[in-house]
Formats: structure tokens, C-alpha cells, sequence
């Protein structure tokens, strides 16, 4: 996709997002290049196993050996239900065509449950690599309740030839600081047997939406969700785009300082996300943001703003998979390649 049809799409908000220059210079981090695994792990307690699977993941797909990644994740089977997530594309019930998604759009690796991955590994376990998601909030139990339970163990992934394990903290809730100790021995586990990990640090809490404003995705919370799994050994960060920030301020709970929002920030979703990449050890452990749900016929224009952001503000890439697999499959192939077409145009530059 050429800068042209970028703008395009863009519409009013090309300068905007093209041209900002954010708070923190990104030569205080340590930014995304196709030297990034050896610049940066290199002096790392990883060990060779691990590298080899962090650079399997770093140099697959049309993004390979670039320092981004496009990740196609498929896990909204359980975590949103099988009807409501497939319905708007039945052909995805069948795991097979989850993996054939992630193929021919050329994806840096498939993330999905230990069922879909184990329905097709014999077949394309050695032809793209594996992320295994390894725990999920289930939606049978009623009332619903928010929980991240695990659904299975390091070494069935590791058996299924996986290069990555992944799982989702749910940072606030009642039962994060189980699932902190859950994870970070799974992770512990997953290092010990020689795969990457990869962590969904998501932010849950009821309280944390006040006065009609959703804090959950508030820079200032999420980027310390960031921190904590980085302190847990995570070597990739999911985490959905900010849009907003003083959650702290605004619901009065954990520390802040002014300099967090008026030095380190702004409301610029560049600075944003940039303040979420900061807390990723200035950018030492990467930075990737979710795609969010398909809304429709506005999927292509959402989905490359967010890439740029993301890509500005110095993360690493998208994990998207709704907006992609909710629509027939060539369409779906199209709006992954626009996504990673942002990261491999050389017009649209770290800010």
C-alpha cells in the first residue's frame, strides 16, 4: 500500500498522525530493527533455545527479519464464545482455515487455543510457527465471571511443536494475583523448554470505569500492566491501544506522578502508546497492539491508524484477528497485508 492510498484512508487525520513529534525522543529507547533480537536479547538470562524462538517468530511471514510483526490470533472461540465469534464467517469453525489465514496473508506466526493448533499440528506446526494460548476466560459459567483459567500445560504446547506460549493477565481483578504467580511459572517453564513467551496484559476491574469514561484502556494503567509482564519474563507484550489516560488520578488508587502525564505524555495517541512502549523496559521487550473488534466496512481505515500509531510510537507490530477472519477469507488476507504494509513502508518512520 503505497503512502497515497495511506493518506487516503487516513483522510483528516494524516497530519495528524503522520507528523507528530511525541514527548519522549525515541532516542532515549531502544527501537524495533532487523537486528532487534541480537541487540537486544542477546545479553538476556534467554538461552540459545529461547533466541531461536524469538528470532523464529522475528523472521517469518512478509514482516520477516524487519524488527515487526503481524500475528493473526484466533482464541475468540472461548473467550467470546464459537457462535458469536464465527458466525459472520462460518468457515472458521474449522481450525484448518485459521492457519491457512495466517499462511497466505504471510503472518509472523498463528496464535490460537490448544485445540485448534492440535487439530492441524502434524500438518503445519513446521510451516508457520505456533503461539499457544494457553488459559482463557470461559463465558458457560453463569452469572458470567472474569477469569483467566488455564486449559492445559506448557509441554502439551511444547509437544505440538509450538515456538510460543501465550497467556492473558487480568491485571486488577481479584483473581490477578493468582494468575500473576500461574503465569509466571508457566512462562518460567515455557523458557526452561526453549519457547518464547507472550503475554495479553489486559486491565479488569469494575471500578474502572467512572463517570461514563472506560479507564481500562487508559495509558497510565495499562502501561503499568505492561510493566508488570515485562517483570515477568514475557518477551512480547500484547496490549490494546490506549485512549485515554489518568486512571489513576481519576478513580484514586495505586501511585502516580504529574510528570507521568505533562512530561512523559499527552492526549496524542502517539504519546499514548509511546507511554506504553516506555514502560516495556524502554522498549526492550516489544510492543504489539490488538486490532479490536470488526466494525465493518471502517475495518481497513481502523486497522491501518492503528499501525501507524503503533509503528510511530515505536511498538512492533498488530496481533489482529476479528477484523480480519469476520469477513470472507481473500478480504481478510487484504486487510492483514494493508497492516503489515504499514511496517514495511519506509515513508512512515518511528516519530
Amino acid at each position: 500500500m503505497t503512502l497515497t492510498k495511506i493518506n487516503d484512508l487516513l483522510g483528516e487525520k494524516a497530519e495528524f498522525l503522520l507528523n507528530h513529534q511525541p514527548k519522549i525522543a525515541k532516542e532515549t529507547l531502544h527501537l524495533p530493527g532487523p537486528d532487534f533480537v541480537d541487540r537486544l536479547f542477546n545479553g538476556t538470562n534467554r538461552s540459545n533455545q529461547v533466541l531461536r524462538s524469538i528470532q523464529t517468530l522475528y523472521g517469518h511471514g512478509r514482516l520477516a527479519n524487519s524488527g515487526y510483526l503481524s500475528i493473526l490470533p484466533v482464541d475468540q472461540g472461548i473467550e467470546h464464545t464459537a457462535g458469536a465469534s464465527f458466525a459472520p464467517n462460518p468457515i472458521y469453525f474449522d481450525p484448518e482455515n485459521i492457519v491457512k489465514l495466517a499462511i497466505e496473508s504471510g503472518c509472523n506466526a498463528v496464535a490460537s487455543t490448544f485445540g485448534v493448533l492440535a487439530a492441524v499440528s502434524r500438518k503445519y506446526a513446521h510451516k508457520i510457527p505456533f503461539l499457544v494460548k494457553i488459559n482463557h476466560n470461559e463465558l458457560l459459567t453463569y452469572p458470567n465471571k472474569f477469569d483467566q483459567i488455564l486449559f492445559g500445560s506448557v509441554e502439551d504446547a511444547w509437544n505440538m511443536g509450538a515456538v510460543a506460549v501465550g497467556a492473558t493477565i487480568y491485571f486488577g481483578s481479584e483473581e490477578s494475583s493468582r494468575q500473576i504467580i500461574e503465569i509466571a511459572a508457566a512462562f518460567e517453564r515455557a523458557h526452561e523448554l526453549g519457547m518464547a513467551t507472550v503475554l495479553w496484559c489486559y486491565a479488569r476491574n469494575n471500578a474502572f470505569k467512572k463517570e461514563g469514561i472506560d479507564y481500562h484502556v487508559a495509558a497510565d494503567i495499562t502501561s503499568q500492566a505492561n510493566h508488570l509482564g515485562v517483570t515477568i519474563q514475557a518477551d512480547i507484550i500484547k496490549q490494546k491501544l490506549p485512549e485515554n489516560n489518568g486512571g489513576f488520578t481519576a478513580i484514586n488508587f495505586s501511585k502516580s506522578n504529574p510528570k507521568m502525564y505533562s512530561e512523559l505524555s499527552s492526549d496524542h495517541p502517539i504519546d499514548l502508546c509511546r507511554y506504553q512502549v516506555l514502560n516495556c523496559y524502554s522498549g526492550r521487550i516489544g510492543l504489539i497492539n490488538s486490532g479490536g473488534e470488526s466494525k465493518g466496512a471502517s475495518d481497513m481505515a481502523e486497522a491501518v491508524t492503528t499501525a501507524i500509531i503503533n509503528k510511530r510510537a515505536a511498538g512492533q507490530g498488530l496481533i489482529m484477528g476479528r477484523k480480519a477472519f469476520q469477513r470472507p477469507m481473500k478480504e481478510g488476507i487484504e486487510l492483514l497485508n494493508a497492516v503489515q504494509d504499514v511496517y514495511l513502508n519506509k515513508e512512515i518512520t518511528i516519530a
